[in-house]
């Protein structure tokens, strides 16, 4: 009998001061993490035995950081509503917020523990890559990603200073029970009134994807005072597509009802994801619909919603199944990760709402604009343009913006480290902030952007890039 790695759900953590009880504590939360082979689906048994090793390993020292950051009595249950209104508020307020001097972390523990997190979470997702995918495409896929990284290194550093040390980011905000049930919150220096609010699902194939890799668009857009929510999610295989479509709505559950404790405007909530994060954003949004047409109680509204904005997303499985493989993320990984090839129907967006048994759910979808590059052969262009000619044919406000050009990663990466005008940015603003018309005078005003990579590491970057 081989033992299998569990997500680690909600760790209740004891005083911070005795070494021995913490070690104590991380052994118990180890053992609670293992459990007999024969109660795992079937996709879990990909991972092998190493990676279980490192992961364990690495777990109770994440285990360990989480204990000492949320002191939080044993005694309370972590079923009950005022233990998860503490969780929060103990998440938010102790880790995140800006407290008094005599409480305050130091920068150098916030940057620890954050660097620590992201460290942990993309060591393991790419050991699992690794694992998952051995073989000559994957290994010529890891050494052109090894360059595209080192050319983007000077703009990633200047990034995640600004995401450790920015006293405008409220990392890790709790929102659900579930492991990486986390947010980030980008908010803008100005909080004088209400500001409207993207809700962020970030890419990484349903594999890699993190809330940090939201940083560069959670800062561009909260310069311009909108606020950004980026939801992090359980990836493949701690979880399979509908979780993390769970996990996606729980977050945007959570800032419906939440965002306005952080200055956002519950009235104003623009749902927005790219790559994967697209796809996921644009299923959970049709799920939502779908619950609210049948009379299902719900704890938020697609109502709530001013509209989606998808970036470079897939939205129809049965034409990127083939085309995946041939790339790499290969089929029986992509079917395992999507619940099965019986499944790929209910996770393709456009196939869904052609069903005339959702026609009152489709009529509830807010405002859709789908943004790609033309260029991209990650996923290409024709996904955004013939979902968005299907809803429009359906009678949903629909269109698709298409950059001439423009790869996978340009959008997103390339052309805001390149600074000055950023077209993608100057579109969505333009859309947030229509009918507003002092923040569009600002927006008119805005200086350019400062450029963060220089342009010759920016071109040879587009070269190498496996995206």
């Amino acid at each position: 009998m081989q033992s299998q790695i569990l997500p680690i759900s909600n760790p209740i953590a004891g005083p911070s001061s005795s070494s021995s009880s913490m070690e104590q504590t991380a052994a118990a939360a180890d053992t609670m993490l293992l459990r007999s082979e024969d109660d795992l689906p079937t996709t879990r048994l990909l991972i092998s035995s190493s990676f279980e090793d490192d992961a364990k390993m690495d777990t109770r020292s994440l285990i360990s950081r989480t204990l000492s950051c949320t002191n939080i009595s044993p005694v309370a249950s972590a079923n009950s509503n005022s233990y998860q209104q503490r969780r929060r508020r103990i998440a938010s307020d102790t880790c995140l917020s800006a407290l008094p001097d005599g409480r305050r972390h130091s920068f150098r523990q916030e940057m620890g523990k954050a660097a620590s997190d992201t460290y942990l979470i993309t060591r393991l997702s790419f050991k699992l890559l690794r694992y998952l995918g051995v073989g000559y495409r994957w290994i010529t896929r890891f050494l052109a990603l090894g360059c595209y990284s080192m050319l983007l290194i000077p703009g990633f550093f200047q990034v995640g200073y600004y995401y450790f040390f920015s006293s405008h980011i409220r990392r890790g905000v709790v929102y659900g029970d579930q492991p990486r049930n986390r947010l980030d919150l980008y908010l803008p220096k100005n909080s004088n009134v209400p500001k409207p609010v993207v809700a962020f699902v970030t890419g990484g194939a349903w594999i890699i994807g993190y809330k940090a890799w939201g940083s560069l668009l959670g800062q561009q857009l909260s310069e311009r005072d909108v606020i950004v929510a980026c939801i992090d999610y359980r990836n493949f295989p701690q979880a399979t597509i509908g979780d993390m479509i769970k996990d996606a709505s729980q977050g945007i559950s959570f800032l419906c009802n939440h965002i306005s404790e952080y200055g956002g405007d519950p009235n104003r909530i623009y749902l927005m994801g790219q790559s994967a994060g697209a796809h996921i954003a644009a299923c959970t949004l049709l799920e939502q619909a779908i619950k609210e047409a049948s009379g299902e109680k719900t704890s938020w509204s697609v109502s709530q919603l001013k509209a989606y904005f998808g970036l470079s997303g897939g939205y129809n499985l049965f034409d990127l199944v083939d085309y995946f493989h041939s790339r790499g993320l290969y089929r029986s990984i992509f079917l395992s990760i999507m619940e099965g090839e019986e499944s790929l129907r209910r996770y393709s967006p456009e196939v869904m709402v052609q069903d005339p048994n959702i026609r009152n759910a489709v009529s509830r979808l807010p405002p859709i604009i789908l943004f790609h590059g033309t260029a991209d052969y990650s996923i290409p262009s024709d996904s955004s343009k013939n979902f968005a000619e299907t809803l429009r044919s359906l009678g949903v406000q629909a269109e698709s913006i298409l950059y001439e050009g423009k790869t996978h990663t340009d959008l997103f990466l390339q052309d805001p480290m390149r600074g000055g005008r950023d077209k993608l940015l100057e579109d969505l603003v333009a859309m947030i902030h229509a009918g507003d018309s002092e923040a569009l005078s600002k927006d008119s005003s805005a200086p350019p952007r400062k450029r963060l990579v220089p342009e010759f590491m920016l071109k040879m970057a587009r070269a190498v890039s496996p995206f």
